[in-house]
């Protein structure tokens, strides 16, 4: 007999069961709506996948939830994220790293990411749920961020914000580019 998954994959595979009961679908509507392989899903409802950026991300949007909810075990008092620990997840597209340090409560809807980017390619990212609000400020390099009708480049302590409910981008200018994300979903 296979062993329990633990950690971040432990946790992903309980959500993904969790909020596709609550939806009411099974594994091939969801992975239908979700745009992935039925067999991508059963892997990681089972623990034992390896999920991408671009795979949550259309888990959450299939499932109208935000990503967090999906990654971000349920914790209780204070809690501590020590620089580079936490859930991380890759990008298929770019060199691009996010770092859930806190999902929102149901009655929240928002979550808070850092994020590490190195230039080369462009993070792109489609239409989350409707009315979503992305806040960024940047740490450290240089970005260009924002919708992909209209991105600008944001320094080190910059603020900027923008629709996340349009397709958007990420295109880190200098190495070792540094942001903290945080994602409103009303």
């Amino acid at each position: 007999m296979p062993a329990e998954p633990d950690g971040p994959l432990a946790t992903i595979a309980g959500a993904l069961r969790r909020e596709r009961e609550r939806v009411g679908i099974s594994l091939t509507e969801l992975a239908r709506r979700a745009g992935v392989a039925k067999s991508t899903l059963s892997q990681l409802e089972s623990g034992t996948g390896n999920p991408n950026m671009e795979t949550l991300w259309a888990l959450s949007r299939a499932l109208n939830v935000p990503l967090g909810q999906l990654v971000e075990p349920a914790t209780g008092g204070v809690r501590v994220i020590r620089a580079g620990d936490g859930p991380q997840v890759g990008s298929e597209q770019a060199d691009f790293t996010g770092t859930l340090l806190s999902a929102g409560a149901a009655h929240l809807r928002r979550d808070i990411y850092l994020i590490k980017l190195e230039p080369g390619a462009i993070r792109t990212a489609d239409a989350h749920t409707p009315r979503s609000v992305e806040h960024v400020v940047l740490a450290a390099g240089r970005l260009r961020v924002g919708p992909e009708s209209g991105p600008v480049e944001i320094e080190p302590g910059d603020y900027a914000a923008f629709p996340g409910d349009a397709p958007h981008r990420y295109e880190a200018l200098l190495p070792g580019t540094v942001a903290v994300l945080v994602m409103e979903h009303p």
